[in-house]
Parts: structure tokens; C-alpha cells; sequence
């Protein structure tokens, strides 16, 4: 009742809109630096869903400054998974506006990546999929190798659904051709992590997953495939 309420208040009455804009910032901002305590995060943000949906172009610098500075932060507390998909669904929202926030958005993430959950870092990985698949190839390089070096520490967690779950990054058509575009970039971050697996992992699944991504790999440039490998088996002769 009280989010219809708010949604419609915000339809109706113009001038308010701005007024409850900073205060549901205000509220954000106190949830995530103060008490990280706030049972209405899901359907604040189900609200703002929709009226990020309704910004219009091109984005006020207001706009931008509240994903940066209250949406992407909103990524680091410890009750993400309470409203992960409704805050996931804002960021979309916000790149479908304005596709050049896109490096904001992904090195923000990156910025916040877990390093003890891995729950959370599930969830990073499967959001960060989901952004890919909507980034236009062209931003790819502003951001391709700090991710990737991420991806190459994910792929070799101890937990197994962390690992394939970077792994199955190689199962979305656009991630490939981003990568394929970006193939002298990506392979060598990948190639340790991958090559470790294949000499170190029991794990059936995984080791499937990654002689696949091998494979992948080996099509888009088998000599510098060959050269890597030569490489690195001379490093760990030494």
C-alpha cells in the first residue's frame, strides 16, 4: 500500500518529484555508511525502477551522480541478496538510458567485489553477465582488462559454483564476441588461471568448462594459444 502510495504521490505531483528523489537518497546514503539496517530497500528500489524508466535524455548529471554515489554503493552491504534483483534491474535501467555509463558501472562493481562471500560474489558474477549482454561492443576496451583479471581470480575459487559460474560466461553469445574482439587482451589474464585448472582441478564439470574455453580460445588464435602455453610451461620448468 505505502509503495503504491509513493508511486503515485511521485506521478502526480510534479513538484515533489525532486523532493522525493533526495529523500529516498538520504535514506540509501544512511542505510549504507550508518546503520546498514532497512527492511524497505526492495520496494524503494522497485519504485525507482520505474522512475529511472521515466528519466528523460539525455541524463541530468543529478541522475548520474545517484548511481555512482548511492545505487553502485548500494552493492557492498551484507543484505544485498534482499534486494539484489531490484537493484540489479535500476543499473539496466540506467544503462539502457546512457550505454557510455557502462565503464562506471562495471569498474564501480569491481570496486566492490566480495572477497570473503562467495553467495555475493554469485550474484556479482551473474550481474555482471547480465550487463554484458546489453553493453554495445564499443566500450568493451575501456574496461576489459580489470574485469578479466577478476574473472581469471574467479575461476580459480575453491567454491565450485563460483568457478562455474565465471566459466559460464563462455555460454553467452555476446560475451564471446566481445572477447573475440578483444582476444590478445583477455587470453593471456585467462591463460594461467585455465592452464593451473587443467593440471590442479578434480572437479569433472569444471575441468569441462575449462578445456571448452580452451578450445574457444584455441579458435579465435591458435598462435598465440601455442605461444602462451610454450610460455608458460617454460616459467614453471624454471
Amino acid at each position: 500500500m505505502l509503495k503504491t502510495a509513493l508511486h503515485r504521490i511521485y506521478g502526480k505531483f510534479i513538484g515533489l518529484r525532486s523532493f522525493i528523489r533526495k529523500s529516498i537518497n538520504n535514506i540509501f546514503l544512511r542505510f549504507i555508511y550508518e546503520t546498514e539496517q532497512f527492511n524497505g530497500c526492495a520496494e524503494l528500489l522497485e519504485i525507482l525502477g520505474s522512475i529511472i524508466n521515466g528519466f528523460a535524455l539525455p541524463l541530468k548529471s543529478e541522475h548520474k551522480l545517484f548511481l555512482e554515489r548511492v545505487l553502485l554503493p548500494l552493492h557492498k552491504t551484507k543484505l544485498l541478496d534482499q534486494y539484489h534483483a531490484q537493484l540489479a534491474y535500476c543499473i539496466v535501467q540506467f544503462l539502457e538510458k546512457d550505454p557510455t555509463l557502462a565503464e562506471v558501472v562495471i569498474k564501480s562493481l569491481l570496486k566492490y567485489w566480495p572477497k570473503t562471500c562467495s553467495r555475493k560474489e554469485i550474484m556479482f558474477l551473474g550481474e555482471v553477465e547480465e550487463l554484458l549482454e546489453l553493453i554495445d561492443i564499443k566500450e568493451f576496451p575501456k574496461f576489459i582488462e580489470p574485469l578479466f583479471q577478476q574473472i581469471a581470480r574467479s575461476v580459480l575459487s575453491t567454491h565450485f559454483q563460483v568457478a562455474e559460474r565465471a566459466l559460464f560466461f563462455w555460454n553467452s553469445e555476446a560475451v564471446v564476441r566481445a572477447i573475440e574482439l578483444n582476444v590478445n587482451t583477455v587470453m593471456p589474464i585467462m591463460f594461467p588461471s585455465l592452464y593451473r585448472i587443467t593440471k590442479e582441478h578434480t572437479n569433472q564439470a569444471i575441468l569441462t568448462l575449462v578445456y571448452n574455453v580452451l578450445k574457444a580460445f584455441t579458435d579465435m588464435n591458435a598462435g598465440l594459444f601455442e605461444e602462451l602455453t610454450v610460455n608458460y610451461e617454460k616459467e614453471q620448468a624454471k
